[in-house]
C-alpha cells in the first residue's frame, strides 16, 4: 500500500487528471505566443531607437534637416515615450495590460506608416512623437505581462532573458539594418517595415497575452501625468536648444514652468492614495538599486548609440553599411550576456551583478576614449572598448528590470514596470540631448582654437555642421574638422565612463549586503 501510494504521488499530473495536463499544455502554448508577441514588440522598439542614427546623413540630405532637426528626429521618439510612459502604465493597470498593449501595437504600426510617408523634417518629427507615444504603451506593458504570465523563478528568468536578447538584437543590429536598408531600398523602409511587424505582433498578442490589471487602480493620475510630461519636455528642449537663458527670452518661462512642474509632480505623488510613481517604493533597497542601474545604463551606453555612427562615419571614414558592421562590436555582446546575467542574478543577487555591469560599461567607455585620442585611431583600436561596454550592458539590462518588478507585489507590477521604464526613458531622453550638447561644445572649442578671428561669427553654424558629421571641403578643411569632431567625441566618451562608474559606486551603497532573492 505504501509503495502504491508513493508511485501515485509521484506520477505526472496528466496521468492523474488528463484535463489538468491538457490545461497545462494550453497554458504553456499561450505563454509561448505571449512571449513571442512581447519580444517582437521589443524588437520594433529597439530598431526604432538604433536604426535611425545610421540614416541621419541621408535624412539631412533628402529632407534638408539641420543639426537641431536631426536631434529632434531622434529625441522626439524618446521624449514622447518618456512623457507618455507613466500614463500608459497607469492606463494598463486600470483598463488591462493586454488591451493597452494591443492598442499600442496598432498605433505604432500606423505611426510608422506616417513616418515612412513624411515629406519633410518637421512632419517626420511629428510622426516620431506619435511613434514614441504608441511605443510607450507597448513598453509599459511588456515587463508587466511577463511578470504576470511567468511566475516561476526559473521560467521567469528564461522569459526575461529572451526579452533582453531580442530587445538587444533590435538595438544591436539596428545600425546595420538601417544602413543596409538605405543602401538597398530607401530610407522610408526603415519605418515602413514596422507596419508588417505590427500586424504579426497583433495576431500573436491576441492569441497569447492574458488580460491582467491592478484591482486597486480605480483612478487615473491626470495631474501627475501632466506635471511629469511638462517637466521632462522642458528639460530636454532646453538642453537641445543649447543656449544661455536670458530674462528677456520667452524660453526662460519654459524653464520656470518645467521646474515648477517637477516640484508639483513630487508633491502630487506624495499625497496621492494610489500614486503612479510611488516614492514609497524607494524604501525597498532592491527596487532603488535597480532603478539606479536603469538610469545609469541609459545615461551612458544607450544615448551613445545615437552618436557613435557619426564618429564611425565622419571620423573613421566608413560608409553606412561598413559603419553598421563596426557598431556590431558595441551592441552584439548585449545579445549573448542576458542569460548569463540572469543565472548570476539568481546565484549572487542584484547587489553584485548590477554594480559589476555598470563598472564594466564605464571601463569600456574609458577604453574607447583612449583609442579615440590615440595616434592610430581605427576600428581595431576601438574594438576592445566597444566589446567591454556591450558586455557590461548585457550584465545590467535584464537584471534591473527583473529586480524592479520582482521587488513589489504582482498587483503593482505595472507601477514598478512604469517606474523602471520611466527611469530608463527620462535618463535616455535627457542624455541624448546632453551628449549632443557636450559634442557640440567640444567641437566648438576645438574649432575656436584654429579659426582666424574674422571667422568667429560663423563658428556656431560651422560647429553644428561638423557635429552632424558634415566635413567641409573648403575653409578649415576636412582634416581640421575631423580632428575637432574627434575632440568632441573624446569628451562625450569621458562623460559616459565617469557617469557609469559614479552610479556603480552609488548602487553598491544602496544595495548593501543583500542576499539573492
Amino acid at each position: 500500500m505504501v509503495g502504491d501510494h508513493h508511485l501515485q504521488s509521484n506520477a505526472p499530473i496528466s496521468a492523474i487528471d488528463p484535463g489538468i495536463g491538457r490545461s497545462l499544455v494550453r497554458d504553456r502554448h499561450r505563454n509561448t505566443l505571449a512571449l513571442a508577441a512581447i519580444c517582437l514588440s521589443a524588437l520594433m522598439l529597439g530598431l526604432e531607437i538604433s536604426s535611425i542614427p545610421s540614416i541621419l546623413p541621408t535624412l539631412e540630405r533628402v529632407l534638408g534637416a539641420d543639426f537641431r532637426q536631426l536631434q529632434w528626429i531622434m529625441n522626439a521618439y524618446t521624449v514622447a515615450m518618456t512623457t507618455c510612459l507613466m500614463a500608459m502604465g497607469t492606463l494598463a493597470d486600470r483598463f488591462g495590460r493586454r488591451r493597452v498593449f494591443l492598442v499600442g501595437v496598432a498605433a505604432f504600426g500606423a505611426a510608422s506608416l506616417l513616418c515612412g510617408l513624411a515629406p519633410s523634417a518637421p512632419v517626420l518629427i511629428a510622426a516620431r512623437f506619435l511613434q514614441g507615444a504608441s511605443g510607450a504603451a507597448m513598453l509599459a506593458c511588456q515587463t508587466a505581462v511577463l511578470s504576470h504570465q511567468f511566475r516561476d523563478g526559473a521560467e521567469r528568468g528564461v522569459a526575461f532573458g529572451w526579452w533582453g536578447i531580442v530587445f538587444g538584437f533590435g538595438l544591436g543590429f539596428g545600425p546595420l539594418i538601417g544602413g543596409v536598408t538605405v543602401a538597398v531600398l530607401a530610407w522610408e523602409w526603415v519605418f515602413l517595415v514596422h507596419v508588417g511587424l505590427a500586424l504579426v505582433t497583433l495576431a500573436l498578442g491576441r492569441a497569447g497575452v492574458a488580460e491582467s490589471a491592478d484591482p486597486q487602480a480605480l483612478r487615473i493620475d491626470l495631474p501627475g501625468i501632466a506635471t511629469l510630461s511638462l517637466a521632462v519636455f522642458s528639460l530636454v528642449y532646453l538642453i537641445t536648444r543649447g543656449e544661455k537663458l536670458r530674462v528677456e527670452d520667452p524660453v526662460s518661462f519654459l524653464a520656470l514652468a518645467g521646474a515648477a512642474s517637477a516640484i508639483a509632480f513630487v508633491i502630487i505623488e506624495l499625497r496621492a492614495a494610489r500614486p503612479m510613481f510611488d516614492f514609497a517604493a524607494f524604501r525597498n533597497r532592491r527596487f532603488s538599486g535597480a532603478l539606479l542601474g536603469s538610469a545609469a545604463m541609459n545615461a551612458s551606453f544607450w544615448p551613445f548609440v545615437i552618436y557613435l555612427p557619426i564618429y564611425v562615419q565622419a571620423v573613421l571614414g566608413y560608409d553606412s553599411v561598413a559603419a553598421g558592421f563596426v557598431l556590431l562590436a558595441y551592441t552584439l555582446p548585449t545579445l549573448a550576456v542576458p542569460p548569463v546575467a540572469e543565472r548570476l542574478l539568481l546565484r549572487h543577487g542584484p547587489g553584485a551583478v548590477i554594480p559589476l555591469g555598470l563598472f564594466t560599461i564605464g571601463a569600456g567607455f574609458l577604453l574607447m576614449r583612449l583609442a579615440a585620442t590615440g595616434a592610430e585611431a581605427g576600428w581595431l583600436t576601438l574594438l576592445p572598448g566597444c566589446v567591454l561596454a556591450g558586455l557590461g550592458l548585457g550584465l545590467t539590462n535584464t537584471p534591473v528590470t527583473n529586480t524592479a518588478t520582482g521587488a513589489v507585489s504582482a498587483e503593482r507590477a505595472g507601477m514598478a514596470s512604469g517606474m523602471d521604464m520611466s527611469a530608463r526613458m527620462i535618463t535616455l531622453a535627457v542624455n541624448i540631448a546632453l551628449m549632443g550638447f557636450l559634442l557640440l561644445q567640444g567641437v566648438r572649442v576645438a574649432l575656436g582654437r584654429v579659426l582666424p578671428a574674422e571667422a568667429a561669427g560663423s563658428l556656431d553654424a560651422l560647429a553644428e555642421a561638423v557635429a552632424a558629421g558634415t566635413l567641409p571641403a573648403d575653409g578649415i578643411g576636412p582634416a581640421v574638422a575631423r580632428q575637432a569632431l574627434a575632440s568632441g567625441f573624446a569628451g562625450v566618451m569621458l562623460y559616459g565612463g565617469l557617469c557609469a562608474w559614479l552610479v556603480a559606486g552609488l548602487s553598491v551603497l544602496v544595495f548593501g549586503r543583500l542576499r539573492p532573492a
